[in-house]
């Protein structure tokens, strides 16, 4: 009998390692055809760009310091980079004050009450929500009732919504894994819960929250739809000098261009490609270097 059940037990075994490896192959396969689609998407990209700058007339200086023309020769990103800037520096702005005051009342505050379990319930809904309703949204709200005009402070504010439900559940992880003895050390010392939520639980949850911030700036800074809708400019010949101030954003104009029948504009959005990619990563990279400095003064 013992030896009946060893060998079942042993074939049991050998059939849960064969799915092991066959569950690992297919992730690894996953894994690797993502990262070819990938690479295969930056060549093309890259090599339209190279196609765009090898055209006579053009420049890196052209590309950055002039507007959009009916020549592609002409054409350059400087509104569009700086109508994303302001439009991002608003939505990073909004959307970690008011997610992470959020997130801070529903952890530390709110002790699990029924109005807190329907906000969170909201959020959760939120995060499900396409795009383009935030840009109905945002027209309603911030455009007309707010009479903000189709303006960068508008959009920033629209972003802000977008994102928000991301950043508020990611610094709620963030916060509910600080350990409670934390906590419980620094109202020993005396300290009132503000105190101890400032000093302790949010230094220790801050490299979470930055990383929520990183992937919800990552989904904001590539969307045109809720934009579009809410009254971006797909052709403007200035930067805007304030928040007040029509905007175009990296995003639309790449659609832009890359609508029009000739070669040379798709050359162009190639180029404006890379230009978003080279400015996401750098906002991504100052990120992590925060996250990554904040976590080395916790072990230290």
């Amino acid at each position: 009998m013992a030896v009946v059940l060893e060998q079942d037990y042993n074939r049991r075994l050998s059939a849960r390692k064969r799915r092991a490896r066959m569950f690992y192959a297919v992730c690894v396969a996953a894994v690797v055809i993502a990262l070819v689609m990938l690479v295969a998407l930056l060549y093309s990209v890259i090599s339209e760009a190279v196609h765009w700058y090898s055209l006579e007339g053009t420049s890196l200086n052209t590309l950055f310091t002039e507007g959009p023309s009916s020549k592609a020769i002409k054409s350059g990103l400087f509104p569009a980079i700086i109508g994303t800037l302001w439009v991002m520096a608003i939505c990073v702005f909004v959307s970690f004050t008011v997610g992470v005051s959020a997130a801070v009342y529903l952890e530390e505050y709110s002790g699990g009450s029924r109005i807190a379990e329907l906000i969170q319930i909201n959020i959760q809904n939120l995060a499900a929500v396409p795009s383009i309703v935030y840009g109905i949204l945002g027209l309603s709200i911030f455009v007309a009732l707010f009479a903000l005009g189709k303006s960068t402070l508008a959009a920033g504010l629209t972003l802000a919504l977008l994102i928000m439900p991301v950043v508020i559940v990611s610094s709620q992880e963030a916060i509910r894994a600080v350990p409670s003895s934390i906590r419980e050390g620094g109202y020993a010392l005396g300290g009132t819960r503000w105190q101890v939520i400032w000093r302790l639980v949010l230094p220790q949850a801050m490299p979470g929250i930055l990383t929520g911030i990183i992937l919800a700036v990552s989904r904001a800074m590539g969307e045109a739809a809720p934009l579009v809708i809410m009254g971006a400019l797909s052709f403007v010949s200035f930067a805007p000098a304030h928040p007040l101030d029509r905007f175009t954003v990296l995003p639309i104009q790449v659609y832009v261009w890359i609508s029009k029948p000739q070669e040379e504009f798709h050359q162009l959005a190639a180029a404006g490609i890379i230009v978003l990619l080279i400015m996401l990563l750098g906002m991504n990279a100052f990120a992590i270097f925060l996250r990554n400095r904040l976590q080395k003064n916790q072990r230290g």
